[in-house]
């Protein structure tokens, strides 16, 4: 009987014990630091970004200037053989302003591309977000697995005991066996999702996929009330396609003014020199010349261009304006789930999950008194073990929704 009276507090102990510990561990402030400096497919989008912004030199830059020569022959149809030589450089003036235009274009064009490395930065840190949840909740179930073992364990010996004293049923004893035995099996199915969990991140911080990966440390997050048209506000200012699309609405006002200034002809300034009698002769003459291309003639060719600049426009509108309802709707979904999944995480922290553990002392007090059946004390124990685990599943969701939430209206906008 001394052996019973002692489960009780052991039983105690287990479910306040958590696994506390005072070695190291991985947060998840260094993945997402780590994901963001080392992720490979991020480096490319920045280096494609760098390469963005290389254009805006080029498309300012005059055009090249031209030089040749003109090789004449007279008296002779001879190849090798010429009599006048007619030496020309032209450079073309940009007055109009055109190439300036070209530059702007590709600067806001680098500068939305700048959203888009931005928008995977969020993305990436999401991810690595919801894989450390997904990392510490599967620890986090294992470490249940492994105090639900220690107490079927007991309830192994006790009913053993309570056979051999012949008070229970060889059955009794074999239930607990095979209770037992079915959480050895959950046991290696959890092991199969860490070892899935530390590849996936792994692969993010670009490490090997068999690196090892201290235990997580976790914290279950505050998130105060805020009001929803705060939070639209703060994500239409913080999320990255917005302030693309607004580039991209910029590079289309600046690309319809380009096609309406491709009615306007750049001269061409062009030098000519002669030298007659052959090599070695001094210049003789030197003639000066201006020329402009003529846009008018292709009338309906800049016609179009003006048109097709303007619809650009329009699309760039029409799209900001579904990206600001879309995110509109995305906050309000976000702050609806958050305010799901913590109100689930409440009440099996303060409800649910005390009412099974209390559900579990009172089968084992009248398993030991014998006055309920090794079924009664083993019902009881899924009970607690079915509500720990979802606790542990809400408290994920829970920090999921609220690590969602910072995505889009930017980081920290709602902790304490």
């Amino acid at each position: 009987m001394k052996k019973t009276i002692c489960l009780v507090p052991l039983l105690l102990a287990a479910w306040s014990g958590a696994a506390q510990t005072n070695s190291p561990g991985l947060t998840i402030e260094q993945v997402v630091a780590e994901v963001l400096k080392n992720n490979r497919a991020l480096k490319s989008a920045r280096a494609s970004w760098e390469a963005m912004k290389e254009r805006v030199p080029q498309e300012r830059a005059w055009a090249d200037p031209r030089a040749g020569v003109d090789v004449e022959r007279m008296g002779t149809t001879r190849f090798d053989t010429f009599t006048d030589n007619e030496w020309m450089v032209s450079q073309e003036i940009p007055i109009s302003g055109k190439n300036r235009l070209r530059g702007k274009v590709a600067e806001a064009e680098a500068n939305a591309f700048h959203g888009t490395v931005r928008g995977r930065e969020l993305d990436l840190a999401s991810r690595a977000r919801m894989a450390f949840f997904r990392y510490a909740n599967t620890f986090g179930l294992i470490d249940l697995n492994r105090r639900n073992e220690d107490l079927l364990k007991q309830f192994a010996g006790l009913s053993l005991e309570k056979y051999r004293l012949g008070l229970r049923s060889q059955a009794d004893a074999l239930m607990a066996e095979t209770e037992l035995a079915k959480n050895g099996e959950a046991l290696r199915d959890l092991e199969l999702q860490l070892s899935e969990s530390q590849s996936r991140l792994n692969v993010l911080m670009n490490r090997p996929p068999n690196a090892e990966l201290p235990k997580p440390i976790l914290q279950t997050p505050h998130y105060p009330e805020q009001d929803l048209q705060q939070l639209v506000s703060m994500a239409l200012r913080h999320r990255p396609e917005l302030q693309n699309a607004q580039f991209k609405i910029k590079a289309a006002e600046t690309r319809r003014d380009l096609a309406k200034r491709q009615w306007i002809p750049d001269p061409e300034i062009r030098v000519e020199a002669r030298q007659y009698n052959g090599a070695g002769r001094p210049i003789s003459e030197y003639d000066t010349g201006i020329f402009f291309n003529i846009p008018w003639v292709n009338y309906r060719k800049y016609k179009a261009a003006e048109r097709e600049a303007q619809k650009n426009r329009e699309s760039a509108d029409e799209e900001l304006a579904a990206l600001e309802l879309e995110t509109f709707g995305m906050i309000r979904d976000q702050l609806k789930r958050i305010e799901n999944t913590h109100h689930h995480l409440t009440l099996f922290q303060e409800k649910i999950v005390p009412l099974a553990r209390q559900t579990v002392e009172a089968s084992l007090a009248a398993y030991t008194s014998d006055k309920a059946t090794l079924l009664d004390l083993i019902t009881a124990q899924r009970g607690v073990r079915e509500a720990e685990t979802m606790l542990q599943q809400h408290s994920t969701d829970y920090m999921s929704a609220v690590a969602e939430m910072e995505t889009l209206v930017g980081p920290g906008a709602g902790a304490k």
